[in-house]
């Protein structure tokens, strides 16, 4: 008999609860999918720098291991490159022994520019010493960011990859104050 109260005592949900669950779901995925875009955006942009950062430091390391003339060559165009030994400033990678590259479908870095800095040099030479290659005109910065078809430049968090004369590398945020770390 006392189970029988309890029983009828237990509904499941009516059918207007149901409704505002759903709407107030639905409310709450309108307000985080435009963020949780741009989250992936500049994930996008993230993984590029540090795909090109990761780029030069094996270059640097190969050039060390090998006592060898090794070339970065960062395509004009996007994100990709590639690592390779040359025997000749001049020769172009891929070259006889090419080390490592990376083609701008891994990494899901679609839509995004690699901008180097000087304009119109894509390469550096690093020597068996780590050193960059004198008389080469390196570039000195690539600077990675999303297309603005894609993002707003205020959504977009850009980075910025540096070569020092060393042969020092180095990825910050130029978007930052100078007291942070992370600031060029």
């Amino acid at each position: 008999m006392l189970a029988g109260n309890i029983m009828r005592g237990q509904h499941g949900f009516s059918l207007v609860e149901m409704i505002i669950t759903v709407a107030i779901l639905a409310i709450i995925a309108a307000i985080a999918v435009p963020s949780f875009t741009n989250m992936i955006q500049n994930t996008r942009i993230r993984t590029a720098a540090e795909s090109i950062q990761n780029g030069l430091q094996v270059a640097r390391a190969e050039a060390v291991k090998r006592n060898a003339k090794v070339k970065f060559q960062l395509s004009d165009v996007d994100s990709s490159w590639v690592v390779c030994e040359v025997a000749n400033v001049a020769d172009d990678c891929p070259g006889e022994e090419e080390i490592q590259s990376r083609s701008t479908s891994e990494g899901s870095t679609a839509n995004v520019t690699a901008t180097v800095v000087p304009a119109g040099n894509t390469a550096v030479i690093f020597n068996g010493l780590g050193l960059i290659e004198q008389g080469t005109n390196p570039f000195t910065q690539v600077d990675v960011d999303m297309s603005e078809t894609v993002m707003s430049a205020a959504d977009s968090r850009e980075l910025r990859i540096l070569l020092g004369a060393g042969g020092s590398i180095r990825m910050c945020n130029p978007n930052l104050g100078e007291d942070d770390p992370r600031a060029c």
